[in-house]
């Protein structure tokens, strides 16, 4: 049956990467997928066929995540189509990093309104929906460098660490509903983000990783499993950390 049977998982920025292993991850566990991205494009299309090989409900919708309107109009889309969210996975991110000293005010606010706002407008989408349900489940994606901290990256940085924050105080909100929310915050994970990066700045990453090796998507929607599956039925309020040992 598997761990998910039966249940409809809303994930943005899921046409590829980590959103993707997600998705895949959900769907083999017996989920009903519904996915997000900035367009539907040949590679979400491509998402969309692997997705349905598993023999369940799937669609992709073209979203600015950013946008107030625009979520809460495909939010109200994807209970239409799919009739209910049980799951939402807040994964939409990008990076425009820079020195805070350097840093302009567009690339700041570019940051903070797709990985921090967007999950914010989701949250505030989904929840009227899950509370009717008495039960629901929220994931944000944060980052470790929203634990500790990174050069260059103070955008981003805060913007996890607010995602942190917003799923500990959703968790706090609404647990009387039947309602959790957690965050999993990634360490150096292998992707094409990270492959463009020089090979001594990777270098470095891995001699700091007591594991000595990156992570992989699949390390990323194991976590992602445990927390929107019952195996974590009394876990609500956490930041669950995939790094191999980077930040303890």
């Amino acid at each position: 049956m598997g761990l998910l049977a039966g249940k409809v998982a809303l994930i943005t920025g899921a046409a590829r990467g980590i959103g993707k292993a997600i998705a895949l991850k959900f769907a083999a566990e017996g989920a009903d997928v519904a996915f997000t991205d900035l367009v539907i494009n040949e590679a979400a299309e491509e998402t969309v066929a692997e997705i349905a090989a598993f023999g369940h409900k799937v669609k992709g919708y073209a979203s600015n995540a950013a946008s107030f309107d625009e979520t809460q109009a495909v939010v109200e889309q994807v209970l239409a189509d799919f009739g209910r969210v049980d799951i939402l996975v807040n994964n939409a991110g990008i990076t425009k990093d820079g020195l805070a000293m350097r840093m302009t005010e567009a690339q700041w606010d570019a940051v903070i309104a797709v990985n921090l706002k967007s999950a914010f407008n989701f949250i505030h989408a989904v929840l009227p929906a899950m509370a009717r349900q008495r039960g629901g489940n929220i994931i944000n994606m944060a980052s470790i460098a929203g634990q500790m901290g990174n050069p260059g990256q103070i955008n981003y940085a805060s913007s996890k660490a607010g995602l942190i924050a917003m799923a500990k105080s959703v968790a706090k909100e609404m647990g009387t509903r039947g309602i959790r929310a957690n965050a999993i915050a990634p360490g150096f994970i292998i992707s094409e983000m990270t492959n463009a990066l020089p090979e001594a700045v990777r270098e470095e990453y891995l001699k700091n990783i007591p594991l000595r090796r990156g992570g992989t998507p699949e390390d990323i929607a194991n976590a992602a499993l445990f927390l929107a599956s019952d195996l974590s039925s009394y876990v609500t309020g956490q930041v669950i950390a995939v790094n191999g040992g980077l930040y303890c």
